[in-house]
């Protein structure tokens, strides 16, 4: 069936999944862009007559969003609406036959590691020259750095290995590299990423690096704030948290999966760690730095999880006080480690336990937030929704963690600049706050003297 589109090939990137999808469709892009393609990203009209959907199979739901894309996509394509549907990514890469035999009407499916055979059947040469060089998707004042590949962990629960294979580093000179043209194009704050950054270093540099790539990347004029996502417990490289406290560049924050509490869970998940080693870490975090704001993760209704392991689990979150954490319920993944084990615990078990965890959350993120009242905190604004401002401190990551609210009413905020904010209300998960210098509104040109 023809299409609508008479027009030149426009190639319309869709993104699925985590921030390191995020970063894999900025590559594409700017691939596609420096070979002279026609390239927008989840664009709102569906203007793009090829689209490339870039997948997420890691959980249940996850694969149900990708496969629903998928679908929603060949359906236009069977209508006439798209000329050709390209599927690449995580799901992709673990579920290829399976796609293929189920929905046919996708033109080519690509694992994670095809970048330059996509971009063969899109017409365009995988340029090996640009390094750092991608079309940024997020707000122009922050940007993604993914510094590693992979993960050589055996987590029992996990599907990662499965679809990014064994961990690779990304070597330090190119990393900085790659931030030095994000700074040259506006960035300010970058998000170091990868799906275990306390591993970094070992493939290349046969030691653990990342204390030794903070110190470079400090170095990248105009990058203001340098955040931790993503590291893993065992072996955490202490001299990290040395950076943190001496360098003002890297933030106070420290993004850190934990999963579990319980040791007879921990060692089930293959975690390499125990009740008492975990909490002795989280101390020593802050020891070291005493204002660091820690972010966390856990995994309810895993396999034989009991109601006093997870009242365990519950009594910890209420002793440890994360400032930023999130539950969520375990999803039973083929040819994992744990697909072995029975998924025994109920559906609205899982439900309620996750329920329970975060109530206790939102109780001691309140808390927390009260003693920010009457403070000041530099801040990065990402927004104006409506009549508000919406901006973050060195201790809230985008989209996950708290906002600081501004009325847009009573004062005027310049986007993607750092401004001192006086806190003067706060709830469970945002705090409110009014610039303690006032910035000028900018006269409209029609308006200005002649």
């Amino acid at each position: 069936m023809r299409t609508k589109t008479t027009k030149q090939n426009k190639i319309n990137v869709v993104t699925l999944g985590c921030s390191k999808n995020v970063y894999d469709s900025e590559v594409l892009m700017g691939q596609l862009k420096a070979n002279g393609k026609d390239v927008v990203h989840e664009d709102e009209n569906d203007e793009g007559n090829i689209v490339v959907i870039n997948t997420c199979g890691f959980i249940g739901k996850a694969k149900e969003e990708s496969v629903e894309t998928i679908l929603h996509y060949a359906q236009k394509k069977e209508e006439g609406e798209v000329d050709k549907v390209f599927v690449t990514g995580c799901l992709s890469e673990r579920y290829k036959p399976d796609l293929e035999a189920e929905i046919t009407n996708v033109d080519q499916y690509f694992g994670t590691h095809d970048l330059p055979n996509l971009l063969k059947v899109l017409e365009a040469d995988y340029k090996h020259e640009l390094i750092g060089e991608r079309l940024t998707t997020t707000p122009d004042h922050y940007a993604y750095l993914k510094i590693a590949e992979g993960c050589d962990r055996p987590c029992s629960f996990c599907a990662i290995p499965l679809m990014r294979g064994k961990h690779v580093s990304t070597p330090i000179e190119d990393l900085v590299t790659e931030a030095t043209k994000l700074a040259e194009k506006g960035i300010k704050e970058i998000m170091l990423i990868a799906q275990d950054l306390t591993y970094y270093g070992l493939d290349i540099y046969k030691k653990r690096a990342l204390a030794g790539l903070l110190k470079e990347l400090v170095k990248v004029d105009g990058i203001e704030w340098i955040r931790l996502h993503y590291a893993f417990p065992t072996g955490f490289p202490m001299d990290v948290l040395e950076v943190m406290k001496n360098e003002p560049k890297v933030c106070n924050y420290l993004d850190i999966p934990l999963q579990h509490i319980n040791t007879e869970i921990l060692k089930s998940m293959k975690r390499g760690t125990t009740h008492e080693k975990t909490t002795v870490l989280i101390h020593k975090f802050r020891e070291a730095v005493p204002n660091m704001a820690i972010r966390t993760t856990l995994i309810v209704g895993y396999p034989g999880e009991t109601e006093e392991q997870f009242q365990e689990l519950k009594d910890w979150v209420e002793e440890m006080r994360f400032e930023r954490l999130g539950a969520f319920e375990y999803s039973h993944e083929e040819n994992t480690g744990a697909y072995v084990l029975e998924d025994d615990v109920p559906a609205d078990v899982k439900f309620r336990r996750v329920n329970e965890i975060m109530e206790v959350q939102s109780q001691i993120s309140w808390e927390l937030n009260q003693e920010k009242i009457g403070k000041t905190f530099k801040c990065l604004f990402d927004r104006k929704d409506g009549e508000y401002y919406y901006g973050r401190t060195e201790f809230d990551s985008p989209d996950v963690d708290n906002d600081v609210i501004v009325d847009a009413r009573e004062y005027y905020i310049k986007l993607g600049e750092f401004i001192d904010i006086e806190i003067f209300d706060a709830g469970d998960f945002d705090l409110h706050g009014k610039p303690v210098i006032k910035q000028e509104r900018p006269v409209p040109l029609n308006q200005k003297r002649k």
